[in-house]
């Protein structure tokens, strides 16, 4: 992979929100029943998991609110992740690949799946993130080159029963 600027490792985890409502005001739309199981559940994996420091952004829609509500942590609303928002804007947000630290966008389709295939692959692709699930990057540096690293993806149902509300 291509050296990026800046030095040290970065963690950016990708959150696709959980399953919501239909409906036709796109940024009102709530979570399901089930969404805010999933919400729940990979909440309680992301605070277990989470690295120091993580810094949470979250779209304004409201599922992806609710959906990072769940993790019981303060969150900045962004607007640059919004429902419209493409590759480059999550790159803007987040300050990947140089900016140190650790970053969690709670966001959409397509451009959370757009922005790990770019990371993972170089190049933008149709990949898909599914509802409720995390995707974990990890930029570091070995023997001076950039590398990045998928250190988890994780779906929701894959966590278990899902808690009660």
């Amino acid at each position: 992979m291509a050296d990026w600027p800046g030095a040290g490792r970065m963690d950016l985890l990708l959150w696709r929100h959980a399953e919501a409502e239909e409906g036709e005001d796109d940024l009102a739309r709530p979570l399901t029943e089930r969404g805010r199981r999933q919400a729940k559940a990979m909440a309680a994996w992301i605070r277990a998991h989470q690295p120091k420091g993580l810094r949470i952004l979250v779209s304004p829609a409201a599922r992806a609110r609710q959906t990072a509500t769940a993790l019981q942590l303060p969150f900045e609303i962004e607007g640059r992740i919004a429902p419209e928002a493409c590759a480059s804007d999550l790159i803007a947000a987040s300050g990947w690949p140089g900016g140190g630290g650790a970053v969690l966008l709670v966001g959409h389709q397509p451009a959370l799946g757009r922005l790990a295939a770019l990371v993972l692959a170089g190049f933008e692709a149709g990949w898909s993130i599914r509802k409720g699930a995390l995707w974990w990057l990890s930029r570091r540096i070995r023997g001076g080159d950039a590398q990045c690293v998928l250190r988890a993806v994780i779906a929701p149902d894959g966590l278990g029963p899902y808690p009660e509300l």
